[in-house]
Parts: structure tokens; C-alpha cells; sequence
């Protein structure tokens, strides 16, 4: 009963926000579109984005202005459901956080790295973060070293472990973005205990212990087959957490000596025994499927749960992912049935 009462209003308010996610109808008749206003025209007519598009001339944007209003729909959507949320639900809501944290930092880094202008793209996430983050995105875009960059980070969870690394004289966008996924990670792993108890505590554990798993998967493949990495270097580089892969099936999967072997050894684990690896199965849409099936199982085994926000925020954060890539097939002219093909098919809702 006590979860009964903590989520049956925001599980309602969050079956009528998931109503207004895109169908598969809805993607097959916007990849038949030629150009970004249409998309745009399309979007408005959808009940989701009708407000976020409604003062906007169509004609004047740019691709990378339709990210900006969609991903800032996704931030108005969190902050719905925290303002809905009670003292409980609002102490998972800033465990989830630290993702667009990450993401933002990871995306400043890069600024850093790449030598570029202060970005005129971030002032529209400058609410968000100040309402819920610790990080100052002005102090970010305006840091011109990685040590000013670091020092600008002082005060919030992410300072220490960047210190470090940069204290040690690392010197590779690569090597922070590692450091960052593994502190997130880890965090995560360490900290819901302190945030769940009993049955969502275990929904949890299963939800961040099958990414854990299934990302340590695409990374080993990936280091494999694009970089031709040596086990020495690749167990630098994964997550320290073993979930549903014992640890020696792990060591086993690093150490194989090719991708063919890899593939041999993990279609014997515990997620991907079901797929072949093909065109229309890549370990990266094997990690998707997996992540959505559990997600989706979850929410319906228990509605009133930490589940019913995961998968939302998963779900929209994906249709997001979707209609990113689907902007940039029909910016170079790809056909309808490509786009379908590249952007990977049903988004269950």
C-alpha cells in the first residue's frame, strides 16, 4: 500500500506523458519528409511537441535548433515529474541526474579538447542545471584548460576523480571520458542502497547491473574490432561490476583473440544467447532490446515503482536518440526505408 500512495499520481501522470511518445507510424511518415521544416510542421501536429514548437517559424530553424527544443523537452519532462514526485521518488530522480551531468560534462570537454568558440548551444540548458545540478554551466564554457576546467568543478562529486586524473598527467579526451563512465557507474552501483529499499532497491540492481553488464559487452567489442586494443588495455577500460557475466566468463571474453571468438564466446552469455550477431542484431542493437525488454517488464510487474520513471525517461530519451539520427538521414537524402533501417527499427511503447 505505502507505494500505492508515493506513486499513484505520479504513474498516472506519467501513462498520460507516455501516450504522446511517438508510434512507429508516427517515425515511417516523418522518414518519407524531405527536409527539416517539414519535420518540424510534423512535429507541431503531435500532441508532445505542439507546445514546444508552437511559436516557432519552422523555416528559420536548423537542424541543431530542433536538437536544442528536443532535448529541452526531455529536461521539461524530468522536472514535471520531480515537481510531481515526493521526498522519496525526488532522491532517485537526482540519482538519475547524474546521466545528463556526465553527458554535459563529457560535452564541455570536448569544447576543451577541440579548441572551440564558447558554444552559443548551452545557454538553453542553463535553467535546468541551475534548478538541479550543482554544476555551473558558465563556468564550463568559459574554462580554456582542462586544469581551469577541472578547478571550475570544485564543489560538486565530480571534482575529486578529475583532480586525479588530471593530477596524473593524463592527456586524452579518451582518458576523461573513461574516467567518467567509471565513476559514474560505480557511483551508482555504491549509492542505491543509500536511495532504495527492498523491492526497488532489487529493481534497480537489476536495471543499472544489465547496462553495467551489457556496456562492458559493446565496449570489448568495439575495442576489439575498431582498435584492435590488447587485453591489458581493455580491462582498463571496463566496469568493474559484474552483474549477470562472472567474472571469469569476463576475463574470458577480454582475452579472446579476435573479434570472430568474441562473438563465438558471448553468444553464450546470459543476454545475447537469443540474437545472432547480423545486420540487423549488432551488439549495440542487441544492448537496446535487452535494456527496453527489462525495463518494460519491470514497469508492468510493478507500475507503482521507481520502474515507471526509468522506462519513461529511457523510452523518451531514446525517441529522442531516434529522431536525431532521422533528422540527419534526410539531410543527406536518404529513403524512407534507410532511415527506418539506420535509425533501428520499433521503440516499444
Amino acid at each position: 500500500m505505502g507505494n500505492l500512495l508515493v506513486y499513484s499520481g505520479i504513474t498516472t501522470k506519467i501513462r498520460a506523458m507516455r501516450s504522446r511518445l511517438l508510434s512507429e507510424k508516427d517515425f515511417e511518415e516523418i522518414s518519407a519528409l524531405h527536409n527539416v521544416p517539414e519535420v518540424v510542421a510534423y512535429l507541431k501536429k503531435h500532441s508532445a511537441y505542439a507546445d514546444d514548437f508552437a511559436q516557432i517559424d519552422e523555416n528559420k530553424l536548423h537542424r541543431g535548433d530542433v536538437e536544442k527544443i528536443l532535448v529541452q523537452s526531455l529536461y521539461d519532462d524530468y522536472s514535471r515529474l520531480y515537481r510531481f514526485s515526493g521526498i522519496e521518488v525526488r532522491k532517485f530522480m537526482k540519482l538519475y541526474l547524474k546521466r545528463y551531468e556526465v553527458d554535459l560534462i563529457n560535452y564541455c570537454l570536448r569544447i576543451i579538447f577541440n579548441h572551440y568558440e564558447q558554444p552559443f548551444d548551452l545557454n538553453y540548458k542553463r535553467t535546468f542545471f541551475d534548478r538541479y545540478s550543482q554544476i555551473s554551466i558558465e563556468k564550463l564554457i568559459t574554462s580554456r584548460t582542462i586544469e581551469e576546467f577541472v578547478d571550475n568543478l570544485q564543489g560538486t562529486e565530480y571534482y575529486e576523480p578529475l583532480r586525479k586524473l588530471r593530477d596524473s598527467n593524463a592527456s586524452t579526451l579518451f582518458d576523461y571520458d573513461l574516467a567518467l563512465d567509471l565513476y559514474y557507474y560505480t557511483t551508482l552501483w555504491k549509492e542505491k542502497k543509500k536511495v532504495l529499499k527492498k523491492s526497488e532497491l532489487e529493481i534497480f540492481t537489476r536495471d543499472i547491473g544489465s547496462k553495467i553488464d551489457l556496456l562492458n559487452l559493446q565496449w570489448i567489442y568495439r575495442a576489439k574490432k575498431y582498435f584492435k586494443m590488447q587485453p591489458a588495455d581493455i580491462y582498463s577500460m571496463i566496469i568493474p561490476i559484474h552483474f549477470k557475466i562472472h567474472r571469469d566468463t569476463m576475463k574470458e571474453l577480454v582475452e579472446t583473440a579476435s573479434v570472430e571468438e568474441f562473438i563465438a564466446h558471448v553468444a553464450s552469455t546470459y543476454y545475447v544467447k537469443r540474437y545472432d550477431f547480423d545486420d540487423h542484431h549488432t551488439i549495440e542493437r542487441v544492448y537496446f532490446e535487452c535494456i527496453q525488454r527489462l525495463y518494460t517488464v519491470d514497469e508492468r510487474r510493478n507500475p507503482y515503482s521507481i520502474a515507471s520513471i526509468n522506462t519513461y525517461l529511457f523510452l523518451k530519451e531514446e525517441e529522442i536518440k531516434r529522431l536525431t539520427s532521422t533528422l540527419e538521414c534526410i539531410r543527406y537524402g536518404l529513403t524512407p526505408k534507410e532511415t527506418l533501417d539506420y535509425t533501428g527499427g520499433v521503440i516499444q511503447k
